[in-house]
Parts: C-alpha cells; sequence; structure tokens
C-alpha cells in the first residue's frame, strides 16, 4: 500500500463536515521502527468560541491552544491522563477549531503497534481510542504543531465512507448542552470505533 500526503487544500472544510470527511482516510505516523497507519473510523469536532467543551472555548489563547488559532491542517497534540490525543486544526487562520481522531482501524504496521501496546491485547482493543491509537502509532505530545499534510505524521487519501453515525461526544464535563451536540461521528456499524 503505497501512502502519500494529502495536499494542504484538504484541510480547507468547515469543522463539521471535516470530522465527517476524515472518515475512511489514513492516518499515518513514520518512526525509525517503521510505519504504523489506520483508517480513520471515529472523530469529534470540537468548534472554537462557542463551544464550552472545546479547549478554545471563548477564544482562549494558550500556550497549549496556540496552534489552533492558526490555519488549517496542523496537529493539535496535548496529553491528557498520560495519553497523548491528536487533533487537526479547522477553519481559517484565527478561528480555534479542531477535530479529534478517536479512533482508528490499524491497516500498516499492526506488529509494530502491538509491540507498543502489549501482546496481549485484543486486536479491536489495539485503537479504538484516542489514546490508545496515538500510542499504538507512535504519536506523542512531540508532534504538537506537524503539518499533517507532510511526513513523517500526516493523512493519506482513503475510501470515502458511506455510512455515518453521529452521536453525543464522548467525555464531556459538565458544560451545559455542549455535551449533547451530536459532534461525534463514526463509520457505522465499525467494530474499532470506542466503547
Amino acid at each position: 500500500m503505497q501512502l502519500e500526503p494529502v495536499h494542504q487544500d484538504f484541510f480547507n472544510e468547515p469543522t463539521l463536515s471535516f470530522a465527517k470527511k476524515l472518515l475512511g482516510n489514513i492516518l499515518v505516523k513514520e518512526t525509525p521502527e517503521g510505519i504504523a497507519a489506520g483508517k480513520i473510523v471515529e472523530t469529534e469536532a470540537y468548534c472554537g468560541e462557542n463551544d464550552r467543551a472545546a479547549h478554545s472555548f471563548g477564544n482562549r489563547r494558550t500556550k497549549r491552544t496556540e496552534i489552533m488559532f492558526g490555519p488549517p491542517g496542523y496537529a493539535y497534540v496535548y496529553v491528557m491522563h498520560t495519553h497523548a490525543l491528536i487533533n487537526i486544526v479547522t477553519e481559517a487562520e484565527g478561528i480555534p477549531h479542531a477535530v479529534l481522531i478517536r479512533a482508528v482501524e490499524p491497516v500498516i504496521g499492526e506488529e509494530l503497534m502491538f509491540a507498543r501496546r502489549g501482546k496481549d491485547k485484543k486486536h479491536t482493543d489495539l485503537t479504538s481510542g484516542p489514546g490508545k491509537l496515538t500510542k499504538a502509532l507512535g504519536i506523542t505530545k512531540a508532534d504538537y504543531g506537524r503539518p499533517m499534510f507532510e511526513k513523517p505524521l500526516y493523512i493519506a487519501k482513503g475510501k470515502p465512507v458511506t455510512e455515518i453515525s453521529s452521536g453525543p461526544r464522548i467525555g464531556i464535563p459538565n458544560t451545559g448542552e455542549a455535551k449533547d451536540y451530536p459532534w461525534r461521528f463514526w463509520k457505522t456499524g465499525n467494530k474499532y470505533v470506542s466503547r
């Protein structure tokens, strides 16, 4: 399977439609140990300034959220409970939106993923969550700010997903109505979707 980064133009899309468009495309990380890649099967959209669940709610600009205010197509990676989570910045510069990649289905480098996650893991448990997939693919806090249209961390073209389900985002604290927004999208029936 030959994987090449998508063009930067791929990321020029409104956040909610981009969260759906990402499904079926491939998240790739190249490291000295090898290449690990997975087909994106679950995402969550975070719509910045008016979204109480977003780190950039109210245009909160900090060292951590700074990348969200830049142009689309860059990696916003942060650590939560010792796990790195990867988001892709969306919208025009100055509009701090992003899409979290919640789950992928392994397509390349499964042995490497098992080495990183543990040989005893069930195949479907390998990448079925945002912290699991970053560990399996070797994505770390050091990937913060990387362009997702250049190696070593990038999106490669996959097959569009036609059957998409949506529902509330997971693990949102008490943020009023924001916790009920149906901004989580997944490939209907895919066994790698989290929970």
